[in-house]
């Protein structure tokens, strides 16, 4: 196919695909989809070898948004019975954080339900910072907190802080239909200021929202203008008791290709498979660690994720490799730009974390997946299948174990 084998070379040269190349990756049939994988398999490859970066959520502070985020199990009106806790202490979270490293997560993700952090609570997560990477050399540790104000990421730098993670979502032309209580600049504004305090940018996107394909081209477009060094690709896990509870708009194929129409424009970029992997591509995840260089491991903020031990096996079975703890994530050429480990700001990519923005990171939108629930089987194994293009809903679980609870987290 023409079109991949121009995608394929423009990638290898981190070149920007046109709108049109974008958009025609999105509708290729289904019949492609393998095509399809494999040329940006050979994209990710090139820049990313075989390896697959863990990161592990710690969700700090659950439940009681004020924000109106119609993805989110945390936002203002939500019914969704989620675990509701206020800050953990920074011994709590540094243990909570310990079950992910110990999983082989080499980056940990704290993340915090609100419009946006004020002084005490930036205070709050430095402590929390400090105590991770006393007990834990080497570790990196992105922030998810929401908009921050000004000298708030000069301040969460100075404690230790690698990275800051907010997400775009969706494009800025349909912004205002998901949320209401802040805006699309917003969000733009504190990644800015992320990268202004030298923090490497995470941010990503949420798909399955009933957006277009247009709407997903625009918001990819504008997250590698932004240049990120990560950018988290979250699939909606439809969440009872929120706006978005009955959208189920994906299949496998279909978050295949937003992956790769991803791993083309962002060539050079840590592509993280974030919330709703195990509920929409299900037994297709291993295809999608030839698109995407990262994942969670375990459980996410208020879901259950595939056990960590099948992520692993998972990992291992398809050929790739855990990314270690000594090992850089990004290209050379970005990570030795930024002048930090976690990769650079200055180049080609668009790149970034996860989640979104009220302060809660990824999966899916502060709401997120399920997966092998009691049986530690692989998410959709466990389960008798159900007819095709049916929607999945027996695969979402609202977390119960881990942080806030006094039950051993899943990783």
């Amino acid at each position: 196919m023409d079109l991949l084998n121009t995608l394929v070379d423009k990638g290898l040269r981190r070149e920007l695909p046109t709108r049109e190349e974008a958009l025609a990756v999105l509708a290729t049939s289904d019949d492609d989809v393998l095509d399809v994988v494999a040329a940006a398999g050979k994209v990710r490859r090139h820049w990313f070898g075989r390896r697959v970066k863990l990161n592990y959520l710690v969700n700090l502070k659950s439940g009681l948004c004020p924000e109106d985020c119609s993805y989110c199990s945390q936002r203002l009106g939500s019914t969704a019975g989620i675990l509701k806790y206020t800050w953990l202490k920074p011994d709590e979270a540094s243990k909570a954080a310990a079950a992910g490293l110990a999983g082989g997560a080499k980056r940990v993700c704290l993340v915090a339900s609100g419009r946006g952090p004020t002084d005490r609570d930036v205070d709050r997560v430095s402590e929390t910072i400090k105590a991770i990477k006393d007990q834990n050399e080497g570790v990196e540790v992105c922030a998810c907190l929401g908009l921050l104000s000004d000298g708030q990421a000069e301040r969460l730098r100075e404690a230790g802080a690698d990275a800051y993670n907010h997400n775009l979502n969706t494009s800025e032309a349909t912004y205002g239909d998901i949320t209401t209580t802040h805006t699309y600049a917003d969000r733009v504004d504190t990644v800015s200021k992320a990268h202004a305090a030298g923090l490497s940018a995470c941010s990503g996107l949420i798909a399955g929202m009933g957006e277009s394909d247009e709407d997903l081209v625009d918001v990819v477009f504008s997250l590698r203008e932004l240049d990120p060094d990560s950018v988290p690709v979250n699939f909606l896990i439809p969440v009872e008791g929120t706006p978005l509870g009955k959208e189920w708009n994906l299949t496998p194929q279909r978050c295949l290709r937003i992956l790769a129409m991803v791993r083309f424009v962002c060539p050079d970029v840590e592509v993280r498979i974030a919330g709703g992997r195990e509920v929409h591509l299900r037994t297709q995840q291993p295809l999608a660690l030839h698109l995407a260089n990262s994942i969670f491991l375990g459980d996410y903020l208020t879901t259950e994720g595939q056990a960590g031990k099948a992520d692993l096996e998972m990992i291992a079975d398809a050929g790739f490799e855990v990314e270690g703890a000594g090992e850089i994530t990004l290209p050379e050429h970005r990570a030795t730009a930024g002048g930090g480990g976690c990769g650079s700001h200055a180049e080609a990519g668009c790149g970034s974390h996860a989640e979104a923005g009220c302060g809660s990171h990824a999966e899916a939108g502060c709401g997120s997946v399920c997966g092998s629930h009691e049986g530690g089987s692989v998410c959709g194994t466990a389960a008798a299948a159900a007819p095709a293009g049916e929607p999945r809903t027996d695969l979402v679980a609202v977390r119960r174990r881990g942080a806030g609870t006094d039950l051993a987290p899943n990783a």
